[in-house]
């Protein structure tokens, strides 16, 4: 089924875990996080705290690998009592370098699509995360010549959903989103009367996970993968 947006003009995507590979990082990180820690405790009692201290630290320290490493620290302390040693935590730092010098992986067809959209539209990135290493992600990616405009948010809301079109110049029936959270990506802009297509990535943060989906309808649709955005727009 298509999507009738005869008014399109600018078709945003978000980054990670739409165009290339990041939350496995993130879970390989703390899956070696919790080998390191496991004298204080079982994996699923010390991953679970440290979700709880992300979501502590989230308003104050937003998102992407800094706080991250922050959060591993302060939970690390708290799960022993203070009784971690100094060692495990250069061993968390590092990790978290480890992190910040990934390769990128692009996921299948992100060229392919970008190519084709890009022909017919104003395409942006409009993702959240570090700043510095969101420019670097993207610097590495060879992406970023389709992107008429980069957006990175500390986060993503219906208030910056609607700055970003003020900043556009255009009107919420001109904008379509694209991203693989409905919580970050979808719902915000739907929600202004954007359009939106779900391309659900195999690993989810479970912050990212704490929502209702949506009935497909003129504005919204659901995707296996990038490539089939492509049988959907006209």
């Amino acid at each position: 089924m298509f999507l009738i947006m005869k008014g399109l003009k600018v078709i945003g995507f978000d980054a990670d875990d739409t165009l290339w590979v990041n939350e496995d990082y993130y879970r390989n990180t703390e899956k070696r996080y919790a080998g390191l820690l496991a004298e204080f405790g079982e994996e699923k009692a010390i991953l679970d705290s440290l979700f709880s201290t992300e979501m502590g630290n989230l308003e104050l320290f937003g998102y992407g690998i800094k706080p991250f490493i922050i959060s591993m620290i302060e939970n690390a302390i708290r799960i022993s009592e203070g009784k971690v040693s100094t060692t495990i935590l250069s061993e968390i730092i590092a990790m978290g370098r480890e992190m910040m010098k990934m390769p990128i992986q692009l996921l299948p067809g992100v060229k392919e699509v970008l190519a084709d959209l890009s022909s017919k539209y104003r395409l942006i990135v409009a993702t959240k995360g570090d700043l510095l290493d969101q420019e670097r992600k993207l610097q590495l990616s060879s992406l970023a010549g389709y992107f008429h405009h980069i957006e990175i948010m500390s986060h993503k809301t219906n208030e910056t959903y609607s700055e970003l079109l003020g900043h556009l110049g255009i009107s919420p029936e001109e904008f379509l989103m694209i991203g693989n959270s409905m919580r970050s990506d979808i719902l915000p802009p739907y929600e202004l009367g954007c359009y939106a297509i779900h391309v659900p990535y195999e690993l989810t943060w479970q912050y990212e996970m704490d929502v209702e989906s949506i009935p497909e309808n003129h504005r919204f649709k659901k995707v296996d993968q990038l490539t089939d955005v492509l049988n959907i727009i006209r």
